[in-house]
């Protein structure tokens, strides 16, 4: 694989072991390992609350990252060529293993795939992510046929299955990587987005909840991750990805939303 020229700390290798997340499986993980400091801190530098100075964020490198060729539940090609007349959108809510399964049940998604988005590093690790030296999101692309299944119930689906109030967290998971967003990839598509954030907001208000941090803007570059993390969930169906929703409806009313 060709790579730039590349010295510390400018790329934090990638590894074998799957990086356990903040929380239960984070401690249970550090003990089974006789709670190493190495390990500890190796998996301890994803809490960041700010997004990092573009001149400050990793280089990155120039070859895509490995990854699987098919969808592992319904074998469809991950990264195309995509049916003709589907669309595609990548949403952002928190952990991504959780996520995409979340939306690859849905019936009329033809393909999901996780990868990292709206940062500044190309081709970035999942290490390098963790490190919010890289400014991405863990993000899920959602190729989908608009005959079988609206842009109105990916929203629903978005909304619903996360808290997007909560900045750059989702409950103990801390950092950039796991903010809320929306990356539409046609104007129908942003004026949608932006119209459902404002109905849901006002859901939210009246359960007492706060401002939504979502943001939406236009869909950035889309990298795709690791193997080992594409349908992480089905590979590994005891996996721990845990469920931040608000248990707040988006009952819109749907008619006020942009159609597409």
């Amino acid at each position: 694989m060709s790579m730039p020229n590349l010295t510390e700390p400018d790329l934090i290798p990638d590894r074998p072991i799957v990086p356990p997340r903040s929380g239960k499986r984070y401690r249970a993980f550090t003990q089974s390992q006789g709670g190493s400091p190495r390990i500890s801190s190796m998996f301890s530098f994803g809490h960041k609350s700010t997004m990092p100075d573009p001149a400050d964020a990793l280089r990155g490198r120039t070859e895509p990252l490995p990854t699987a060729e098919r969808h592992f539940v319904n074998g469809q090609p991950l990264k195309g060529p995509y049916p003709p007349g589907s669309e595609i959108i990548d949403f952002a809510l928190g952990c991504f293993w959780g996520a995409e399964k979340d939306f690859w049940q849905v019936p009329g998604v033809i393909v999901t795939a996780v990868g990292y988005q709206g940062g500044f590093t190309p081709n970035a690790n999942y290490n390098e992510v963790c490190s919010g030296r890289t400014g991405h999101a863990e993000s899920v692309r959602v190729v989908y046929d608009p005959a079988k299944v609206s842009l109105e119930e990916l929203l629903r689906v978005f909304w619903e299955h996360h808290d997007p109030t909560q900045g750059y967290r989702q409950g103990n998971d801390m950092g950039t990587q796991y903010r809320s967003a929306i990356y539409p990839h046609t104007d129908a598509q942003r004026a949608a987005a932006e119209a459902s954030r404002a109905l849901y907001q006002a859901e939210l208000t009246k359960a007492g909840y706060g401002a939504i941090t979502t943001e939406i803007v236009d869909a950035p570059e889309f990298f795709f991750a690791e193997d080992y993390h594409q349908q992480y969930l089905a590979k590994n169906p005891s996996g721990y990805c845990p469920v931040h929703a608000t248990g707040v409806k988006f009952s819109g009313p749907i008619q006020q939303m942009q159609q597409v």
